[in-house]
Parts: structure tokens; C-alpha cells; sequence
């Protein structure tokens, strides 16, 4: 695809679908059928629909997954190597490769680059474009990450071991919230969307950098790690 020039409504946007063959929470998790449909499907399917991506690669180690979305019409168009698919290995790195890799064979570079994790099928087109519309229009955020409204909280209701053995909340604050609405918001992040200005990518967490965050629905934002949380999505699909 060739490159184009960005403007201040419309930047160049690359959105990443790594999938690990490794799953250790839910066993063949990537290509495991939710509903009818493999899961990566679902991941697939909404950034089709995403009107702010210009251009969107899988990257996996395994051959089975990209047999799986080969088969479903879509391209793979590299193998990835096998020290970015380890357990040691950071997710980051594997999204750096995936850009270099666009960059250099496709000539496309983008403005922000987004990975959309695979494990949260409920997220929707517009959870993704909200996302980058908030990157590009604050010229001084660096990355954005999406987020739900956390029912635990720090103030409230989270506690941590003292020097003295026993517990306390977390965080203190004077007054003390006697109702968890009265505590400041906290969010729980949700890999729904992790994206990056270009520039940026150095920063590998939250832990570091200007980061934004925008809000989803909690029911939209449920991260499949367990066979537990894959259970609960395949219940609430079934309400929708």
C-alpha cells in the first residue's frame, strides 16, 4: 500500500493482531470457536470496520493461526520469528517488528500504530477509532490505552500489607471516602486498544510517558486469559 500524506483530521494509521501460538490460560485460544466463529475473527472483523485504520497485519509464529486467518480471506504476510513469540518475550517488541517490517516492505509509515489484543472480542469499531481520534488531536499525548471504570479502588476498597503486619488501604486520603463513590475514579486498562504516535513506541507500559486513557463499556473491555473469562464472554454473547 502506498503511503499518503497525513492531515490534522486524518492520520496514517497501522493497526497490529499478534497472535501468539504459545496460549497458556486458554489453550489454542486464538482459533478456538466462540459463537460459530474462531476468536481472532472477531478481531479481524472489527478493524475491517475501523474508519480511521488505513492498513492492519497480523503477525504470528504459528502456522495453524495463520492457516486459521488465511482461510478466513486474509492476508499473513510473514512468519514471525520465534524470539518475539517466547514467554520472556515483551508484546511491544513483536508490535516494533510488525511496523518495521510495513515500513520497509510496503513503503507505508505510519502516524500512530495500534495493536488490537485478540483476546477481547466484544470491543467494537468505534472503542478503535475514539482511541485514535484522542492520540492525534493532543499534541502532547504520547500513547493511549483503553479503560473501564474499576469497581476496586486504591482509596477505598484495595489494601496492601503494613510494616506492621496488618492491612490498610492502599492509598490515603484526608477525609477518608466513607462511600466508594466518593473516592477519585480509578480505571482498570483493558487491551481492547494499546496505540502509540509512531516516535513514541520506546514506551513499553503505562509505567512511563503521557499516556491518555479512553473509556469503554466494562462488559466490552473483558480480556480472555482464563477459561473462566472465555466462558463469561461466550454467556454475555449470547444475551446480545
Amino acid at each position: 500500500m502506498p503511503d499518503r500524506p497525513s492531515t490534522p483530521a486524518s492520520p496514517r494509521v497501522l493497526a497490529t493482531i499478534c497472535a501468539r501460538g504459545g496460549s497458556k490460560g486458554v489453550r489454542g485460544k486464538n482459533v478456538r470457536v466462540l459463537h460459530g466463529k474462531p476468536l481472532v475473527q472477531y478481531t479481524l472483523e472489527c478493524v475491517e470496520r475501523c474508519t480511521k485504520v488505513d492498513r492492519f497485519v497480523v503477525s504470528t509464529d504459528s502456522d495453524e493461526i495463520a492457516a486459521v486467518v488465511r482461510g478466513l480471506g486474509y492476508e499473513v504476510p510473514y512468519k514471525r520469528p520465534a524470539e518475539l513469540a517466547s514467554d520472556a518475550a515483551a508484546k511491544i517488541d513483536a508490535i516494533r517488528h510488525v511496523t518495521e517490517f510495513v515500513e520497509k516492505t510496503d513503503g507505508f509509515f505510519p502516524d500512530i500504530v495500534v495493536d488490537l489484543d485478540i483476546g477481547v472480542p466484544m470491543r467494537n469499531p468505534s472503542d478503535v477509532d475514539r482511541a485514535i481520534g484522542a492520540l492525534w488531536q493532543d499534541d502532547a499525548m504520547e500513547a493511549v490505552v483503553k479503560a473501564y471504570r474499576s469497581e476496586s479502588n486504591p482509596y477505598f476498597n484495595l489494601v496492601g500489607q503494613q510494616p506492621d503486619g496488618y492491612y490498610a488501604v492502599v492509598r490515603r486520603m484526608t477525609p477518608h471516602p466513607v462511600r466508594r463513590q466518593d473516592a477519585p475514579a480509578v480505571y482498570s486498562l483493558t487491551p481492547a486498544v494499546f496505540g502509540w504516535k509512531r516516535d513514541k513506541m520506546h514506551l513499553t507500559h503505562v509505567y512511563e510517558g503521557r499516556w491518555g486513557i479512553v473509556e469503554m463499556p466494562a462488559e466490552r473491555s473483558i480480556d480472555i486469559d482464563t477459561e473462566f473469562e472465555f466462558q463469561l464472554v461466550d454467556r454475555l454473547m449470547v444475551r446480545e
